[in-house]
């Protein structure tokens, strides 16, 4: 049990079945304040800290900040592709190689930050510029083998931000770095 609370913290993610029911002013707040929020809870880490896994066989928090920036980047190039074409294949990525690469496991989480700033501001003004059918626009993702809209994406970007925040905050906590 403990492996399953450590490796999805806020429970695994799951679009509701009515996506209508998917509060876009809510993901939005949660999109808008993550950046911050990430910020406030690493700004005073060492590297031995930063460098110190969320769990057994798990992502160490410095990665984690470098995998929401490369995430992030990929979620708002998806929703642009989205709206500028006619549901458009995404490109996969595979997370877990690039987290074994040489800027996720020794440069500064803080670039990281920066860039996560930059985008999130960029995707909240693309956001409020939209329109309500505009979020059921799609995009279609190779592996998962199905389309998504964007209110759906916007939903699982939000849960993503909510869910790397808790790995890091309950590695805080349970070691008291906080």
């Amino acid at each position: 049990m403990e492996f399953q609370t450590t490796r999805y913290p806020i429970g695994k993610m799951s679009i509701p079945k009515d996506v209508e029911d998917i509060d876009i002013e809510d993901c939005k707040n949660i999109l808008q304040t993550f950046p911050m929020a990430i910020r406030d809870l690493i700004k005073n880490l060492s590297d031995e800290q930063l460098d110190t896994p969320y769990r057994k066989d798990g992502w160490s928090i410095r990665q984690v900040v470098h995998h929401c920036a490369d995430s992030h980047m990929n979620g708002f190039i998806r929703f642009k592709l989205a709206l500028t074409e006619d549901t458009p294949t995404i490109r996969p990525y595979s997370e877990a190689l690039w987290a074994e690469s040489p800027d996720y496991t020794f440069l500064d989480p803080n670039l990281s930050l920066h860039i996560l700033e930059n985008v999130h501001a960029r995707w909240i003004f693309l956001l409020d510029s939209l329109e309500d059918e505009d979020f059921r626009r799609q995009y279609y993702h190779p592996e998962a083998k199905k389309n998504f809209t964007l209110r759906e994406s916007l939903y699982n970007y939000a849960w993503h931000c909510q869910h790397h925040f808790a790995h890091i905050q309950n590695l805080l906590n349970k070691r008291n770095w906080i």
